[in-house]
Protein backbone atom coordinates (compact mmCIF):
# COMPACT_ATOMS: atom_id res chain seq x y z
CA UNK A 1 0.00 0.00 0.00
CA UNK A 2 1.24 3.64 -0.74
CA UNK A 3 1.53 5.75 2.12
CA UNK A 4 0.18 9.06 2.28
CA UNK A 5 3.42 10.96 1.62
CA UNK A 6 4.42 9.15 -1.46
CA UNK A 7 0.27 9.35 -2.73
CA UNK A 8 1.03 13.37 -1.91
CA UNK A 9 4.06 13.32 -4.04
CA UNK A 10 3.09 10.97 -6.56
CA UNK A 11 0.36 13.91 -6.84
CA UNK A 12 2.57 16.53 -6.83
CA UNK A 13 4.19 15.12 -9.72
CA UNK A 14 1.28 14.62 -12.13
CA UNK A 15 0.66 18.04 -11.83
CA UNK A 16 4.27 18.79 -13.64
CA UNK A 17 6.00 19.81 -10.10
CA UNK A 18 9.52 19.70 -10.83
CA UNK A 19 10.44 19.73 -6.70
CA UNK A 20 8.53 16.10 -6.71
CA UNK A 21 10.36 14.53 -9.77
CA UNK A 22 13.39 15.61 -7.98
CA UNK A 23 12.25 14.32 -5.06
CA UNK A 24 11.45 10.79 -6.36
CA UNK A 25 14.52 10.62 -8.42
CA UNK A 26 16.34 11.34 -4.82
CA UNK A 27 14.57 8.63 -3.12
CA UNK A 28 14.37 5.86 -5.47
CA UNK A 29 17.32 6.15 -7.62
CA UNK A 30 19.43 4.04 -5.77
CA UNK A 31 17.41 1.66 -5.17
CA UNK A 32 16.82 1.53 -9.05
CA UNK A 33 19.75 1.38 -10.17
CA UNK A 34 21.25 -1.08 -7.90
CA UNK A 35 18.48 -3.24 -8.84
CA UNK A 36 19.31 -2.59 -13.06
CA UNK A 37 23.26 -2.93 -11.86
CA UNK A 38 22.66 -6.39 -10.65
CA UNK A 39 21.16 -7.28 -13.67
CA UNK A 40 22.81 -5.97 -16.49
CA UNK A 41 26.72 -5.92 -15.08
CA UNK A 42 27.66 -2.68 -16.23
CA UNK A 43 27.65 0.33 -14.70
CA UNK A 44 27.45 2.56 -17.39
CA UNK A 45 24.58 0.62 -18.97
CA UNK A 46 22.92 0.47 -15.18
CA UNK A 47 23.21 4.55 -14.91
CA UNK A 48 21.85 4.93 -18.82
CA UNK A 49 19.09 2.27 -18.04
CA UNK A 50 18.69 4.15 -14.74
CA UNK A 51 18.02 7.59 -16.44
CA UNK A 52 15.17 5.96 -19.02
CA UNK A 53 13.37 4.63 -16.38
CA UNK A 54 12.96 8.56 -14.94
CA UNK A 55 12.27 9.55 -18.17
CA UNK A 56 9.71 7.25 -18.42
CA UNK A 57 8.53 8.17 -14.78
CA UNK A 58 8.16 11.99 -16.22
CA UNK A 59 6.48 10.71 -19.59
CA UNK A 60 4.26 8.32 -18.04
CA UNK A 61 3.41 9.60 -14.28
CA UNK A 62 0.26 10.82 -15.42
CA UNK A 63 -0.91 6.62 -16.06
CA UNK A 64 -0.08 5.86 -12.56
CA UNK A 65 -3.04 4.98 -10.55
CA UNK A 66 -2.08 6.10 -6.94
CA UNK A 67 -3.97 3.25 -5.36
CA UNK A 68 -2.91 0.55 -6.93
CA UNK A 69 0.56 -0.22 -5.86
CA UNK A 70 3.44 1.88 -4.23
CA UNK A 71 5.59 3.92 -6.69
CA UNK A 72 8.63 1.58 -6.40
CA UNK A 73 7.02 -1.42 -7.79
CA UNK A 74 5.73 0.71 -11.08
CA UNK A 75 9.61 1.39 -11.57
CA UNK A 76 10.95 -1.76 -10.82
CA UNK A 77 8.10 -2.93 -13.39
CA UNK A 78 9.79 -0.03 -15.43
CA UNK A 79 13.38 -0.82 -14.89
CA UNK A 80 12.72 -5.02 -15.40
CA UNK A 81 10.88 -4.21 -19.00
CA UNK A 82 13.79 -1.65 -20.18
CA UNK A 83 16.25 -4.83 -18.57
CA UNK A 84 14.41 -7.34 -20.74
CA UNK A 85 13.95 -5.01 -23.95
CA UNK A 86 18.33 -4.24 -23.81
CA UNK A 87 18.93 -8.04 -23.36
CA UNK A 88 16.54 -8.82 -26.35
CA UNK A 89 18.91 -6.16 -27.91
CA UNK A 90 22.01 -7.54 -26.93
CA UNK A 91 20.66 -11.20 -27.69
CA UNK A 92 22.78 -12.66 -24.22
CA UNK A 93 22.13 -14.34 -21.31
CA UNK A 94 21.45 -12.01 -18.24
CA UNK A 95 24.03 -12.35 -16.09
CA UNK A 96 24.96 -12.05 -11.76
CA UNK A 97 27.89 -9.15 -11.99
CA UNK A 98 30.23 -8.60 -9.86
CA UNK A 99 29.59 -5.39 -7.03
CA UNK A 100 31.92 -2.39 -7.48
CA UNK A 101 32.70 -3.06 -3.93
CA UNK A 102 34.21 -6.44 -3.92
CA UNK A 103 36.13 -5.55 -7.02
CA UNK A 104 37.37 -2.63 -4.63
CA UNK A 105 37.98 -5.32 -1.75
CA UNK A 106 39.97 -7.33 -3.56
CA UNK A 107 42.36 -5.20 -4.62
CA UNK A 108 43.29 -5.11 -1.07
CA UNK A 109 43.15 -9.25 -0.57
CA UNK A 110 45.52 -11.95 -1.22
CA UNK A 111 45.41 -13.33 -4.60
CA UNK A 112 44.17 -16.96 -3.09
CA UNK A 113 41.47 -15.11 -1.59
CA UNK A 114 40.94 -12.97 -5.05
CA UNK A 115 41.18 -15.92 -6.86
CA UNK A 116 38.75 -17.72 -4.81
CA UNK A 117 35.70 -15.13 -4.33
CA UNK A 118 36.25 -14.46 -8.03
CA UNK A 119 35.43 -18.14 -9.11
CA UNK A 120 32.84 -18.08 -6.73
CA UNK A 121 31.00 -14.88 -8.04
CA UNK A 122 31.64 -16.15 -11.91
CA UNK A 123 29.79 -19.59 -10.69
CA UNK A 124 26.86 -18.14 -9.26
CA UNK A 125 26.48 -16.14 -12.25
CA UNK A 126 26.58 -19.21 -14.60
CA UNK A 127 24.26 -21.26 -12.10
CA UNK A 128 21.90 -17.78 -12.02
CA UNK A 129 21.44 -17.89 -15.57
CA UNK A 130 19.38 -21.37 -15.19
CA UNK A 131 16.27 -19.56 -12.84
CA UNK A 132 13.73 -17.64 -14.47
CA UNK A 133 13.17 -14.64 -14.56
CA UNK A 134 10.90 -14.24 -11.69
CA UNK A 135 12.78 -16.39 -9.85
CA UNK A 136 16.18 -14.13 -10.31
CA UNK A 137 13.74 -11.11 -9.44
CA UNK A 138 12.89 -12.57 -5.96
CA UNK A 139 16.68 -13.70 -5.69
CA UNK A 140 17.90 -10.11 -6.05
CA UNK A 141 14.99 -8.74 -4.32
CA UNK A 142 15.47 -10.74 -1.20
CA UNK A 143 18.98 -11.60 -1.23
CA UNK A 144 20.23 -8.90 -2.64
CA UNK A 145 18.66 -5.98 -1.68
CA UNK A 146 17.48 -7.41 1.73
CA UNK A 147 14.20 -6.70 1.08
CA UNK A 148 11.23 -8.09 3.58
CA UNK A 149 8.47 -10.58 1.81
CA UNK A 150 5.97 -7.90 1.75
CA UNK A 151 8.50 -5.31 -0.01
CA UNK A 152 9.27 -8.36 -2.74
CA UNK A 153 5.26 -8.93 -3.07
CA UNK A 154 4.35 -5.23 -3.71
CA UNK A 155 7.86 -4.60 -5.99
CA UNK A 156 5.92 -7.98 -8.00
CA UNK A 157 2.62 -7.56 -7.47
CA UNK A 158 2.35 -10.52 -5.74
CA UNK A 159 0.94 -12.20 -2.40
CA UNK A 160 3.39 -12.71 0.34
CA UNK A 161 2.69 -16.20 0.10
CA UNK A 162 3.37 -16.67 -3.58
CA UNK A 163 6.75 -15.06 -3.14
CA UNK A 164 7.39 -17.46 -0.04
CA UNK A 165 6.84 -20.44 -2.83
CA UNK A 166 8.54 -18.30 -5.34
CA UNK A 167 11.74 -18.17 -3.40
CA UNK A 168 11.49 -21.53 -2.13
CA UNK A 169 11.35 -22.86 -6.22
CA UNK A 170 14.36 -20.41 -6.79
CA UNK A 171 16.68 -21.70 -4.04
CA UNK A 172 15.89 -25.55 -4.57
CA UNK A 173 16.65 -24.45 -8.56
CA UNK A 174 19.75 -22.04 -7.69
CA UNK A 175 20.56 -25.41 -5.53
CA UNK A 176 20.69 -27.69 -8.37
CA UNK A 177 22.29 -25.26 -10.61
CA UNK A 178 25.06 -24.60 -8.36
CA UNK A 179 25.30 -28.68 -8.35
CA UNK A 180 25.72 -29.11 -12.11
CA UNK A 181 28.41 -26.27 -12.23
CA UNK A 182 30.42 -28.34 -9.95
CA UNK A 183 30.16 -25.11 -7.21
CA UNK A 184 28.60 -26.70 -4.76
CA UNK A 185 28.52 -30.04 -3.30
CA UNK A 186 25.95 -31.18 -1.03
Amino acid sequence: MISEREARLVRRAQQGDPEAFAELYERYQPTIYTYIFYRVGDAEAAEDLTADVFVRLVEKIHTFQVQDRPLLSWLYTIARNLIIDRHRRLERAPSLPLEERLIAEDAASQPAQVAERTLTRECLAKAMRHLTEDQRQVILLKFVEDRSNAEVAAILAKTEGAVKALQHRALAALRRALNKEKCYEP
